[in-house]
């Protein structure tokens, strides 16, 4: 069983509330979610968020769109993915957030195929960046995440739930999933306003022409409309991590 779960809660600290900004009527993460759902190799979808009552809305707007929601630890996300898998007892977890409306349902099945037939212990195109950022897809073990789940304590380990194994090539499979061209310089995700404004752009753009459309069709828009990337580009990537390694420096001293 190959399991997705989409973290998502209210309090993100750069843009508290993000994942439920909207966009062309319906919250951000339901977005992602559709994009997820036309993935062909994904089992089972779960949203994973907090019993933090601040939550209760996203909680809301899954019983609204019938998505199956998961809540857990508000802090310690490594315990929230853990129990949740737990649940279903997948042999694959497929880590996706929540704020990455942009995501490839193509990406996700042909990274979820070569970490199968790789018998990798852990997969991702994070590795080494050569996709957007808002495309990242992990991909790794049951087994794996259960031994990082009951030996990680660093604080950046339980929040980011996947260092603990990726930090280990010696001890875990690894996969390094790259594409033949180098489109790391693009942002996607969602951490501050400026990402969102140009993610609303791209969907007003698109979506009402085809709802299913593609990371092909995003960049021939960009390459037509070159002024929307100044937008973010301010912005660098994996600053929450960068962030969560300076609590790790903090929690030994």
């Amino acid at each position: 069983m190959n399991l997705a779960i989409i973290q998502a809660r209210y309090t993100s600290t750069r843009l508290p509330g993000k994942v439920l900004a909207d966009i062309l009527g319906k919250p951000m993460f339901i977005r992602q979610v559709e994009r997820v759902k036309r993935a062909n190799t994904l089992d089972k979808i779960v949203v994973a968020t907090s019993v933090n009552p601040s939550d209760d809305q996203i909680v809301n707007e899954c019983k609204k769109y019938q998505v199956d929601y998961f809540r857990g630890s508000l802090e310690d996300v490594l315990l929230r993915f853990y129990e949740c898998a737990a649940l279903y007892k997948p042999s694959h977890i497929i880590r996706l957030t929540a704020d990455c409306p942009l995501i490839d349902e193509e990406l996700i099945d042909q990274i979820v195929t070569y970490h199968e037939l790789n018998e990798f212990d852990y997969t991702s195109n994070t590795l080494v960046p050569t996709y957007p950022d808002g495309l990242d897809v992990e991909v790794f073990t049951f087994s794996a995440l259960s031994t990082a789940h009951f030996e990680a304590s660093l604080p950046s380990h339980r929040e980011h739930v996947t260092p603990f194994i990726h930090s280990q090539p010696n001890r875990f499979h690894l996969g390094s999933f790259e594409g033949a061209k180098d489109l790391s310089n693009y942002r996607w995700t969602v951490d501050q306003i400026e990402d969102l404004k140009l993610v609303v752009k791209i969907y007003e753009a698109l979506h009402p022409i085809n709802e299913k459309f593609t990371t092909a069709d995003i960049l021939r828009f960009l390459g037509d409309h070159p002024d929307l990337l100044e937008y973010n580009n301010q912005y660098t990537r994996n600053e929450g991590h960068a962030k969560s390694l300076e609590q790790d420096k903090d929690s030994e001293n």
